[in-house]
């Protein structure tokens, strides 16, 4: 299997040099550079592309919005994954409209932080459940036209994007697991998605919904 080169930025010390050291431990990732700031960060992709990125939000100097955004300019095919902490959720829309893959908190432990790797790695996106939990979703776009979500297909998302099965969706709307499966394939249809977390993604930059 290939190495997986990963560059960390962090303007935190000791969370960094941790991180650091627990993706050390883990067979075919490759750590290649990891900073405190996104200036350098951005200098660093002058001559180099990492394979993923793990990026804090909240940095002086740049923050991660801003070093994601123009990281993706210089390299559009960046997978970037966002470090997070609960109270970052005003960030998450802008962090996805910049052009991240994915959000892990920075409590998770070192098998979840392997599985978002590889996950974004393999082109896909990954959401810690409990930052599924944590969203609340709020709808800023219904439309009926037959390409657009209907009412239920929405209030069917938000529930999806939030992590709950087709029986907890199920008794929540008073509806039948059948049905629900009905909305959930045709939701995953009219977004053109393969997973929950493309679903997030594509649900935000579509305007469908915003993050509380």
């Amino acid at each position: 299997m290939k190495q997986i080169k990963i560059a960390i930025i962090d303007d935190h010390d000791l969370f960094r040099e941790g991180i650091r050291l627990v993706l050390g431990q883990i067979e075919h990732f490759e750590v290649v550079f990891d900073t405190s700031n996104g200036l350098l960060f951005l200098e660093f992709l002058q001559n180099s592309f990492p394979d993923v990125v793990l990026m804090d939000i909240n940095m002086p100097v740049i923050d991660g919005v801003e070093t994601t955004r123009k990281a993706i300019g210089i390299n559009p095919n960046l997978n970037v994954i966002a470090l997070t902490m609960f109270s970052d959720t005003t960030h998450y829309t802008h962090m996805i409209n910049a052009g991240i893959k994915g959000f892990i908190l920075k409590k998770s432990n070192k098998y979840e932080l392997q599985q978002a790797i590889q996950t974004v790695y393999a082109g896909g996106n990954y959401f810690s459940q409990e930052i599924l939990q944590k969203m609340a979703f709020r709808s800023v776009n219904f439309s009926t036209g037959p390409d657009r979500m209907t009412q239920r297909e929405l209030e069917v998302l938000d529930l999806v994007c939030k992590g709950l099965t087709s029986q907890e969706i199920s008794d929540k709307l008073f509806i039948s697991v059948k049905t629900v499966e009905v909305h959930r394939a045709n939701i995953f249809h009219k977004s053109d998605v393969r997973n929950i977390g493309e679903l997030i993604v594509w649900a935000i930059k579509n305007n469908h919904f915003s993050i509380a």
